[in-house]
């Protein structure tokens, strides 16, 4: 492509992840921001929302529907990264190209929803116990963890879900490199962001501070996706025993994978393995010692570490849940979509004393 900046839309307002995609697009030297949807907030100031946006987007205000999709048509080729919610995605999704394909614009889409996670519209209703909302542009989206997908045949592309990286990026080795029994048990530890801008019982500071608590043991609705993208990525049918918990933290997921191995390893041929695994990904690190969430909050970052006693192993992964595993993860991939450089704006590191 040429230097010329992208013009990129973001579906989805006032949540966490659409302040984390504003405030990277801010960052990229490739990108130009051209509107922010917020159907419920059309003309309201960006700044009210986010206010430590305040001194990068001072005039910016949130764009109905109906001028997104007159935007979208005035743009031979842009970039739409929806951070709206499940249920909501796929039909405002299908909206926008549709004003794009009747104008002959050709936007790509990246969307961060669960609304185009699975291959089939059953799937996704089995889970989300709705139909979906565009079953026709299901096609038109692959969904992976991008260090698991070298090639994109699609037009547009799904992000998974946050733990769902997290425990993506901790098995698939596994599975891929035949180490492991197919039969798998995850435990995961999110900070309380992971659960949205809206105040509940389960992420009130009073209630979440200083305390842990699992939720939802062994019926996840990340777990299908976790199994399903598992199996495409490592060709390797697997079962997923998943627990999830709330952690007393705003931001970050600690993850552990637990296997029992298919042949006798240890710690240093395990992390040598992983290592060799994720050669050349640039956002994944194989470390030593043990990951903290310190080590990636904030950064689109992944550290991985492991530990292996000649019958189990165990692999550890921290991320942050609203960039790696969220928008980060969303520009990453739009980097690939319009061919940049994997790495183009992601590279800051964790701040360490979050």
């Amino acid at each position: 492509m040429s230097d010329a900046k992208i013009p990129v839309i973001v579906l989805g307002g006032t949540g966490y992840v659409s302040g984390e995609l504003l405030r990277l697009i801010a960052g990229h030297p490739r990108l130009e921001l051209k509107a922010i949807l917020s159907d419920s907030q059309p003309g309201e100031p960006v700044a009210k929302f986010f206010a430590h946006l305040a001194p990068i987007y001072p005039e910016l205000k949130f764009s109905s529907l109906d001028e997104v999709k007159q935007l979208v048509g005035t743009l031979p080729k842009s970039a739409i990264i929806s951070a709206a919610p499940h249920g909501v995605a796929a039909k405002l999704i299908d909206d926008v190209l549709a004003a794009a394909e009747a104008k002959g614009t050709k936007p790509r889409v990246i969307d961060i929803s669960a609304d185009y996670r699975y291959s089939t519209a059953s799937a996704y209703e089995a889970v989300y116990k709705h139909a979906h909302g565009a079953p026709n542009r299901i096609a038109q989206f692959s969904c992976a963890v991008p260090e698991h997908l070298d090639k994109i045949t699609t037009p547009h592309v799904a992000h998974p879900g946050c733990f769902a990286t997290a425990v993506l990026l901790s098995s698939v080795p596994l599975l891929s490199l035949g180490l492991v029994e197919p039969r798998l048990f995850a435990a995961g530890i999110t900070g309380s962001t992971g659960s949205g801008r809206t105040p509940s019982a389960g992420t009130h500071h009073p209630q979440r501070h200083s305390d842990l608590y699992a939720y939802n043991p062994l019926s996840h609705r990340h777990t299908p996706e976790i199994a399903a993208l598992a199996q495409v990525a490592s060709q390797v049918p697997a079962e997923f025993n998943f627990v999830p918990h709330s952690g007393p933290f705003a931001r970050g997921i600690h993850v552990t994978v637990q296997a029992k191995a298919l042949k006798p390893i240890k710690t240093p041929e395990l992390l040598e393995a992983l290592k060799g695994f994720y050669a050349g990904k640039p956002f994944v690190r194989v470390v030593g010692e043990m990951p903290h969430v310190k080590d990636v909050a904030a950064s689109n970052y992944a550290f991985l570490s492991a530990a292996a006693n000649g019958e189990s192993v165990a692999v550890m992964c921290a991320i942050d849940n609203l960039v790696k595993g969220a928008a980060g993860g969303a520009m990453q991939w739009l980097n690939r979509v319009f061919d940049l450089d994997e790495t183009t704006g992601l590279t800051t590191p964790a701040a360490g004393w979050t």
